[in-house]
């Protein structure tokens, strides 16, 4: 039981430390302008969160379960907006959870090697993450529209939305923030591992 307890105790956590890591919310009215943010922020948390609990439990599938926890979380917030009257798409939740799969099997094809979880699961959340959440941010209304129609009270001043250049937002993001990711989960994830090994 405590070692139960000890795994929901560190994943909740864990979800706080995630969404201090950066907006772990894709907010529409400047989802664009976050998202190499979000990518780098949420991939590298998501694969230091995952190889703790995996080495922790030894249990291929933890980091499923970590990131179903964060996409909860995250419905919970999505609910809040929506009761505060706004729109159903305003916040967009990201998707972790296919990214944690791959995390998962990489562990669980290389027979639990840390390693290797390490290397190319941590590799493949850094590049999978970014693909994901593109094209889930593809899938809703115009960002634009949303800014001016919605604005957030509590929107910094430097977010304020502008009309952007066409072309220039659509096509560097994706690469950048899954470059920077995949390069910065595994450093990331090893220093995981090493908290690991000291508690």
């Amino acid at each position: 039981t405590t070692h139960y307890l000890f795994i929901v105790v560190v994943a909740v956590n864990s979800t706080l430390l995630t969404i201090n890591a950066g907006d772990y919310i894709f907010y529409t009215d400047w989802a664009w302008t976050s998202f190499v943010v979000f990518s780098i922020s949420q991939s590298t948390m998501l694969v230091v969160g995952a190889i703790y609990y995996m080495l922790f439990t030894g249990v291929p599938g933890t980091a499923t379960y970590y990131a179903t926890i964060m996409t909860i979380y995250t419905w919970v917030a999505k609910g809040a907006w929506f009761a505060l009257g706004y729109p159903y798409d305003f916040v967009t939740v990201p998707v972790w959870i296919p990214s944690a799969m791959l995390l998962d099997l990489s562990y669980w094809a290389t027979r639990r090697n840390k390693h290797a979880a390490i290397l190319i699961g941590g590799t493949l959340v850094g590049l999978s993450l970014p693909m994901f959440n593109m094209i889930n941010l593809l899938t809703i209304r115009d960002p634009l529209e949303m800014a001016f129609k919605y604005p957030r009270p509590t929107l910094p001043p430097y977010m304020t939305p502008i009309e952007p250049q066409v072309g220039k937002f659509y096509n560097s993001p994706v690469a950048l923030g899954a470059g920077a990711g995949a390069v910065l989960s595994v450093p990331i994830a090893a220093l995981g591992a090493k908290l690991n090994t000291w508690t």
